[in-house]
């Protein structure tokens, strides 16, 4: 039987989200996927979630709160410093790599433009999720 992965992607594109889950379907990834939408539901949902993820994935570019402070937010957070992070966003700004990966992100992947680029990025996700199981 396939493991069932537990993906928390942080993000606020529906286009984005809907591209997200249309790679996870075409990689054929079994998953529970929840979605968060605002910078400012990250803390609660980590608060109350029952289940941690397996690996989480997310925009910098968030409303009310931004990826940076959220990233911080998730290192900080009881039971989730050592949850992988995925930093998927349009920036790829070196500052902003940085200091993604000196706060612990796992991987900062500018948004693929490509569904071939896009799939590769489902498989780094993949990867990191089934790490942490």
């Amino acid at each position: 039987m396939e493991e069932t992965l537990h993906i928390l992607l942080i993000e606020d594109d529906q286009d984005d989200i809907d591209l997200f889950r249309y790679a996870l379907k075409a990689k054929c990834v079994h998953c529970k996927l929840a979605v968060i939408m605002q910078g400012d539901e990250v803390a609660p949902y980590l608060a109350a979630a029952t289940e941690q993820p397996d690996v989480i994935v997310m925009d910098l570019n968030l409303p009310m709160v931004h990826g940076r402070e959220v990233l911080k937010l998730i290192k900080q957070a009881e039971g989730y410093r050592d949850t992988p992070v995925v930093i998927l966003t349009t920036s790829s700004a070196r500052e902003d790599r940085e200091y993604c990966l000196a706060l612990g992100a796992d991987d900062f992947i500018t948004k693929p433009t490509s569904v071939d680029a896009f799939n590769a990025t489902i498989t780094t996700v993949e990867k990191l999720a089934l790490a942490n199981k």
